[in-house]
């Protein structure tokens, strides 16, 4: 048992919500660093592990992004249309595994060797998932399909090859607003284009 463990003891668990992941309550009691149990009430959404993917031509300085309708962003006053990295959920597959599929039926492109740089807890305040990050490098010759996502599944996916420096200005504004891009782009600034802006 970790040290954490310790400190938490679960008092009850209700399911709140099935209908597309897993919305729980939970009631625990939790040891304060000066040794008093307090009763804590959260939810949580469990919808699985996640992956994404930043593919970037370092020649041409190019970065392959997608665009999609997120209604979550709608409701919250965006329009909706967020410019985002190729990501997915893992459904049982490997990190790895997982993107690459991802990345071809988003953009088209089929991906070789991916890098894993990352992975990081994106909303640990409600939401279990973890996000693993990769990079990979890409060619036109690795173009083997249209992208656009899987119709069946509510995809509708505009595929954009930008070049990195119009990428980081549309971070500074606002156009490209999902964290886990940003992420990227600002990882790719440090390590993959250090001499761009």
């Amino acid at each position: 048992m970790n040290e954490t463990a310790k400190r938490v003891r679960v008092v009850d668990v209700r399911t709140l919500s099935e209908n597309w992941y897993v919305l729980k309550t939970t009631t625990f009691d939790f040891l304060r660093a000066d040794g008093t149990w307090q009763r804590q009430h959260r939810e949580t959404y469990d919808r699985g592990n996640g992956a994404v993917l930043l593919l970037y031509d370092r020649v041409r300085e190019t970065v392959i992004l997608t665009r999609q309708f997120r209604f979550p962003a709608y409701v919250n006053g965006h329009d909706g249309m967020l410019i985002e990295a190729p990501a997915g959920l893992l459904d049982q597959a490997s990190p790895e595994a997982r993107i690459r599929a991802e990345a071809e039926e988003e953009t088209g492109y089929r991906v070789g060797v991916v890098r894993r740089i990352f992975e990081a807890f994106m909303s640990p305040g409600s939401v279990t998932e973890k996000l693993y990050f990769f990079v990979a490098e890409y060619d036109a010759a690795a173009k083997c399909g249209g992208g656009g996502g899987i119709a069946d599944e509510g995809e509708d996916i505009e595929v954009l090859e930008l070049p990195f420096t119009a990428a980081v200005r549309m971070i500074e504004s606002g156009e490209i607003a999902d964290g886990k891009t940003i992420m990227l782009l600002q990882y790719a600034a440090l390590h993959l284009f250090p001499c761009r802006p």
